[in-house]
């Protein structure tokens, strides 16, 4: 029996949680008195959240064995999951009787009790819990700074609890979760595999763990992890939501819907479930169900901004009257966490755009950008720098010296600028071409940038380390590039990678890919600049959150253009966003013409192609080209003195002649 009872100890602790119950009821059926494969097998089942059957068992182990403590807890564990709190506090209660002088037991309780509103004796079972173990005090203080980002104090606490401990799982668990809120996602993997080792049942460490992988763009083993998870949690929306995520991420929307609507039969109204599912069904273009997707977990949950801002972020989608009173009762909630509110603000501002009340719309965009900006770090001194030394280190001659280098793999075409500019126009009406796929913004050149930094060539980081890359060198991070992309193509002979940041990596492009394809979409700059600060963006962008810095980096993106364009005469294919919305066909024809395309009528039926789109413009593009979008800016003209300000420069040169060097 006792082989047995190990067996599925073994199997439950390693996240198999079904296999361990059968084991269990196999080891039963010759000994069923025995209390701890009993109450092994309610633990199962409560793993499984089939918590009625757990009951059961539960319940037999208590009867016979009446100060059992591990059968009390599994058991009130049982009777939360149905719904039965007051009975399941009893048991946790029973728990503390049973082993007083365990802090755990109390830390138990004290949840159980602010589950049911009890904050009274929930804080003094809390209060309990610490007195018992200080260190869960510590944990508890940090953990509180981490929600509220306060990620340096948080992070403190941790690293002392590990100088002391470093076994402590939760201590190790929190410091990765801290990495990677602050984009430390190596330094949190790290952290979480040595939590996963110590303690293989961790749920959490594994989520954590998924997500931290998930950051690098390593599916393979993000997805490992994620059915790791899923073997703890069987019965979980949770675990699988994050497969749906990771599939989303890789471009296989399809089968992230499949992920997503598995999570949505574990549990019908899981938020997080309901707003993947209809991002994953706007991307494919089924805008339909993507509305009833967002709108059933907004009937599931009044104050989940995120799916509000969702709708807004159709574009083409108008909220009704009762969703706009519904979102001004949340807006200024302060029970509510700040980005749920500035959700809220920004969904408000599209609201009101739509009814043409642009001083409030303008209001709510102003007070939700005001509020991300607290959120963001963004140094614009940093970015001017960094464009100097790029400018100093890839000069025209060194950039002439080391022409024809790199990999010559034809296949990239990248289309640059800043968000809300025509890419995602440009890439739709290229990738309608039958030799073309589009791919979305790829992160995979800021990967090389990364190699260059983490190589540290002669002791130099990007970009100077390119001063020490021979021939041999520069065709490595060319074939390196197209290698960590092949994950998001399928076969086409072209590609596109839209990532609108690549702008300040054109020389970079050039050296390593020379025959890559670089477009530049363009739009005046007062529509680019009120474009980006009308939108919410997922994450980056931290410049698009204050007008004045909004101008100011639009003057850098300007800057660096013009010097690719000097430094690379011809290199770099100017598009402009009017250029294009008043004479489609003659600008499709020069940009197939740049690109070595031949002719293809479906490039002007664009809208007709079906392909995921995964940008704010999905719904956009799958109509024809309008001219709505020209000059909006004037809607908020007597809101935007500060950047008309800074962008007089801009506005001066722009009637100006075009750069040198500048195919337009």
């Amino acid at each position: 029996m006792k082989a047995s009872f190990e067996r599925a100890l073994g199997f439950f602790e390693t996240g198999d949680a079904q296999m361990a119950e059968q084991i269990c009821r196999s080891a039963l059926e010759d000994y069923p008195q025995d209390a701890k494969t009993r109450c092994l097998l309610g633990t199962t089942l409560v793993r499984q959240r089939r918590h009625a059957t757990a009951e059961k068992h539960l319940r037999q182990v208590v009867d016979m064995f009446p100060d059992f403590p591990k059968a009390h807890r599994e058991l009130g564990n049982a009777l939360f999951g149905q719904g039965h709190g007051a009975e399941a506090i009893e048991c946790f209660r029973r728990v503390t009787e049973l082993t007083p002088e365990d802090s755990v037991a109390h830390f138990d309780l004290s949840i159980a009790l602010s589950k049911l509103g009890r904050e009274a004796e929930a804080q003094a079972a809390l209060e309990k819990s610490f007195s018992l173990q200080p260190e869960r005090k510590e944990l508890f203080t940090a953990a509180g700074h981490q929600r509220a980002g306060r990620f340096a104090q948080a992070e403190s606490i941790y690293r002392k609890i590990l100088s002391r401990d470093p076994k402590n799982v939760n201590a190790l668990r929190l410091l990765g979760a801290v990495a990677i809120e602050m984009g430390r996602y190596r330094m949190a993997a790290k952290l979480l595999r040595s939590a996963v080792r110590l303690a293989p049942e961790f749920f959490g460490a594994w989520i954590d763990l998924a997500r931290a992988l998930m950051e690098q763009d390593d599916f393979e083993q993000s997805r490992e992890t994620i059915e790791r998870a899923i073997r703890l949690e069987p019965e979980g929306a949770y675990p699988r939501m994050m497969l749906g995520n990771l599939l989303a991420k890789a471009g296989r929307y399809e089968d992230a819907v499949g992920a997503f609507k598995v999570a949505l039969k574990k549990q019908p109204d899981h938020g997080g479930s309901l707003a993947g599912l209809g991002h994953a069904l706007k991307t494919i273009g089924r805008q339909a169900e993507a509305i009833e997707s967002y709108r059933h977990s907004i009937r599931t949950s009044p104050a989940f901004g995120e799916a509000y801002w969702s709708l807004a972020n159709l574009k083409t989608f108008r909220f009704n009257d009762d969703e706009v009173a519904m979102m001004e009762q949340q807006v200024d909630n302060e029970n509510l966490t700040e980005e749920t509110r500035v959700n809220f603000n920004f969904a408000l501002g599209k609201a009101y755009e739509d009814r043409k009340d642009h001083d409030r719309a303008f209001a709510y965009y102003e007070h939700g950008n005001s509020m991300r900006r607290m959120n963001e770090n963004y140094d614009p001194v940093q970015t001017e720098l960094i464009h100097d030394r790029i400018i100093e280190t890839l000069s025209a001659e060194f950039l002439a010296e080391h022409a024809g280098l790199g990999d010559p793999d034809a296949a990239p075409i990248f289309i640059v600028g800043l968000p809300r500019s025509g890419s995602t126009l440009i890439e739709q009406i290229l990738s309608s071409h039958s030799q073309v796929e589009g791919t979305h913004e790829l992160p995979d050149l800021a990967r090389v940038i990364r190699t260059i930094n983490q190589a540290q060539v002669a002791g130099h980081s990007y970009p100077e380390a390119l001063e020490r890359y021979d021939a041999a060198g520069l065709a490595e991070l060319g074939r390196q590039y197209m290698k960590s992309t092949e994950r998001h193509r399928t076969g086409s002979p072209y590609f596109t990678d839209k990532m609108p940041n690549n702008f300040a990596s054109a020389g970079l492009i050039h050296l390593i890919l020379p025959n890559a394809k670089i477009i530049n979409a363009r739009r005046h700059p007062l529509d680019s600049c009120m474009g980006s600060y009308k939108q919410l963006f997922f994450k980056g962008q931290a410049f698009t959150y204050d007008l004045v810095e909004l101008g100011e980096y639009y003057l850098e993106y300007q800057r660096m253009m013009d010097y690719w364009h000097a430094a690379l005469p011809d290199k770099v294919l100017e598009v402009h966003y009017e250029d294009m919305v008043n004479d489609q066909e003659t600008q499709t024809r020069r940009l197939l013409e740049y690109c070595g395309l031949p002719w293809e009528e479906a490039c002007l039926t664009f809208y007709e192609t079906e392909r995921a789109v995964n940008t704010a413009s999905s719904e956009q593009v799958r109509q024809p080209i309008y001219s709505g979008s020209i000059n909006s800016w004037r809607r908020f003209e007597a809101h935007l003195g500060p950047l008309i300000e800074v962008l007089e420069p801009s506005l001066r040169k722009l009637s100006g002649d075009q750069q040198p060097g500048c195919l337009r």
